[in-house]
């Protein structure tokens, strides 16, 4: 299999630039909730593009590709453990992650938003370690 991920690379690049704008930013001011609302974001479009290309690799484990189309975010982070794409330990982290995503979408309150920031260091360094497995395992970075 040839997996690309090149997306996820600039998904992460992308956070953790925006991330580090907002730590520059002034608490309160109109440039730190442009940036927070941009880690927010950031966070989703990663972690949401991190599950699409988890679902990709677990597909060449398997003779039945329409199953793995079938499993939920959470089944498909245990199925990574099980071909040890991910550490159990991770795939915990990554549940915790996946949690926060989903309220995310439905409180957008500041408080929230704030909590979500302070899974954001973690977040960054699985997502960088689980895109150079698959990376390493199923494909390339690039075009």
């Amino acid at each position: 299999m040839n997996l690309n991920t090149e997306h996820l690379v600039r998904c992460i690049e992308t956070l953790d630039g925006s991330l580090d704008r907002l730590h520059r930013a002034e608490t309160g001011t109109l440039d730190y909730e442009i940036f927070r609302n941009a880690v927010i974001k950031g966070f989703e479009l990663t972690l949401e593009t991190t599950g699409k290309l988890l679902r990709r690799a677990l597909k060449a484990y398997t003779g039945r590709p329409r199953e793995i189309d079938q499993l939920t975010f959470r089944e498909i982070l245990r199925h990574a453990a099980k071909h040890e794409l991910l550490s159990p330990e991770a795939v915990e982290r990554w549940f915790t992650y996946r949690e926060n995503r989903n309220t995310t979408a439905h409180d957008y309150g500041e408080a929230f938003a704030e909590e979500t920031l302070v899974l954001l260091p973690e977040f960054l360094l699985d997502a960088r370690a689980l895109e150079a497995v698959l990376r390493a395992r199923l494909g390339h970075a690039g075009p």
